[in-house]
């Protein structure tokens, strides 16, 4: 039986994806070799990249002042790598802390520069995104993680500053229209919405560049992977294909707009059933839910029946429901390319829970 797949991460890739995928692992474009083995400096390969990098740019809307870059170390490496490259040790960024990730960002951008914690959701278990606080205009940067994977909350609004954003969207880039010019740096470890683990993707304003007053290792620094096109040395081939695949998916499907309305309509059912049904209670704040990672739990006096709820979900084929120690109960995680038939499977079981226990 086919599973309805709501892991948070590595996560749901569209089904022609996969079968593409493993056609090309097996032999790539009818030429006897798998997309595993061809030289990264092949000319066939040089086009995937140039052909990820211009669709980027086409679904983003990003003009030729920002490089696109095809890097590994996850989004964690970039918790430094924007701080060492963007940041002097006399100089200050700015962070809003709301959650595990962007606290791990703080905690590696104090080694590289004053560091500024505007806000943070945690004394309310990050149930909601922070927004009482000002942005220094002297900061170099904020940094900002647009959603956050393990406690469902999102920006659906962006702060009011003519400082630059850098921010992590690992878990809802490409699920929704973005006005890019805001941003100064964009990160991503594809995992999520773009392909298979080990490929980064890093978005970077050129302008930032090269301005810090430290001396960088080659391999940390922006300017060598802009330089020479993310092949200073070998990259991630086969992920970055896949997620060159995936790009041409959301195009063909209408683009980001149609992300983000497939996305929203997913999100609604699941939220819908969660305030209408006695068993369950969403823990993020309403204005501030996610439409990528949706957080829940049993409602109080129905705690003795988590078991079975998880239980029955994975009766009906819906797999990593479960939710992160840090939150409890369950998470559904809705990414582009969940398809909304698993979503139904998943409120239906939602549905006759409530109606045997409530």
């Amino acid at each position: 039986m086919k599973k309805h797949n709501f892991f948070a991460g590595p996560a749901i890739l569209p089904e022609s994806v996969l079968k593409q995928a493993a056609q090309a692992a097996a032999n790539w474009g009818d030429m006897g070799l798998s997309i595993l083995e061809i030289s990264h400096r092949s000319k066939e390969f040089v086009a995937v990249m140039e052909e990820a990098e211009a669709l980027v740019k086409e679904l983003l809307g990003l003009n030729e002042e920002y490089a696109v870059l095809f890097l590994t170390g996850g989004a964690s490496s970039q918790f430094f790598m924007t701080a060492m490259n963007l940041l002097s040790e006399d100089e200050t960024a700015a962070y809003v802390d709301t959650g595990s990730w962007s606290s791990k960002a703080i905690k590696e951008a104090k080694n590289f520069g004053n560091i500024e914690v505007l806000a943070s959701g945690k004394e309310t278990n990050y149930s909601r995104i922070p927004k009482d606080y000002g942005v220094p205009a002297a900061a170099k940067y904020l940094h900002l993680t647009s959603n956050n994977t393990i406690f469902g909350t999102q920006y659906h609004w962006w702060p009011k500053t003519e400082v630059p954003f850098v921010c992590d969207m690992s878990s809802d880039i490409f699920s929704r229209p973005l006005n890019t010019d805001r941003f100064g740096v964009i990160y991503a470890g594809a995992q999520k919405n773009l392909g298979p683990a080990g490929l980064t993707l890093v978005i970077v304003r050129k302008e930032l560049t090269g301005k810090a007053n430290r001396v960088l290792p080659t391999m940390l620094n922006y300017q060598t992977h802009i330089n020479k096109n993310s092949s200073f040395n070998t990259p991630p081939v086969f992920p970055i294909y896949v997620s060159l695949l995936t790009l041409r998916w959301i195009k063909e499907r209408g683009g980001l707009e149609a992300m983000a309305k497939n996305n929203a309509k997913k999100a609604a059912l699941i939220y819908d059933e969660i305030d209408a049904n006695a068993c369950f209670r969403g823990t993020a704040e309403k204005e501030d839910r996610s439409l990528m990672n949706v957080t829940f739990v049993m409602a109080e006096g129905f705690e003795s029946l988590e078991k079975g709820f998880l239980e029955a979900a994975v009766e009906a084929g819906c797999v990593g429901v479960k939710g992160h120690r840090s939150v409890g109960g369950f998470r559904a995680s809705i990414y582009n390319a969940m398809p909304i038939k698993s979503v139904q499977v998943l409120v239906e079981v939602m549905q006759k829970f409530g109606q045997r226990h409530a």
